[in-house]
């Protein structure tokens, strides 16, 4: 699933694209919305919300289209006429704008709503890592309301914190050299761990390419993440994977087990 700085990026991209300009051309292509029509439309602007996108678009009444990238979706914006890099069949929103068509391909969430159901749809979530409403203070507070839940779930956990997802929260624990099973409460500087965190979507939210390790060639991006087997960085011993989460909601975790140690 796309990380918080992905998402990020989106909105920047369609923001610049779209935002102030009449929609020429509005495409929904779930069944929910395949009747609803905003041509004509004023496009408000784009923003992220940890991992969800929040297009505004003002049409009678004040409207916003609350896309997901889930795990295969992704936002183009092409030139009018442009080819698109993939299939039609995969298309889920298109809105166009004179000269500028914005093609939404495999997202896993597509709503309409009033603009005032926003909060409906992602009033739950714990404060944006790189939100203007990020709260360091009631992250750790969201973190430590749960003392005994492993610190790999917690970050996980978009109630507690926006934006991370797998591949942070493995880089994030290597970095701090504790196991993703460790209990919150054994953390031992959770706040620098939260801070590094948010440094590490700022670091990357501006490109394309993500790196945690200061290089961006291929092979090297990385220090833990879909590197099992494969020698530590730091001190050679085989970089391991297992399945971190409730039954039903696993997902991978990678960490090294001479770095980090378990309990």
């Amino acid at each position: 699933m796309p990380e918080g700085d992905t998402v990020y990026r989106a909105a920047v991209r369609l923001d610049l694209a779209l935002s102030g300009r009449e929609l020429t051309t509005t495409d929904f292509r779930v069944p929910a919305f395949a009747t609803h029509d905003l041509t004509g439309g004023t496009v408000v602007g784009t923003v992220s919300r940890g991992k969800h996108l929040l297009t505004r678009i003002d049409h009678e009444r004040p409207w916003s289209l609350h896309t997901h990238l889930k795990m295969e979706g992704s936002w183009h914006v092409y030139p009018a006429g442009g080819r698109w890099r993939r299939p039609e069949v995969q298309v889920r929103v298109v809105l166009g704008v004179e000269g500028v068509t914005a093609v939404g391909f495999q997202l896993g969430i597509v709503e309409v709503v009033p603009r005032e159901a926003e909060h409906d749809l992602v009033g739950h979530l714990g404060p944006d890592l790189l939100g203007p409403d990020w709260d360091e203070e009631r992250a750790l507070a969201n973190l430590r309301a749960e003392p005994a839940r492993p610190i790999g779930q917690a970050l996980l956990d978009q109630r507690n914190l926006a934006g991370i997802g797998n591949m942070y929260m493995a880089e994030l624990c290597f970095t701090m050299s504790v196991h993703p099973a460790t209990p919150v409460s054994e953390v031992g500087d959770l706040t620098r761990l939260v801070r590094r965190g948010r440094q590490m979507l700022e670091v990357n939210k501006e490109r394309a390419v993500q790196s945690t390790t200061g290089s961006l060639r291929e092979r090297e991006r990385m220090w833990v993440y879909r590197r099992d087997r494969s020698p530590c960085r730091r001190c050679g011993t085989p970089v391991a994977v297992t399945m971190l989460g409730e039954p039903g909601r696993e997902r991978a975790a990678y960490w090294c087990p001479s770095c980090q140690p378990g309990r």
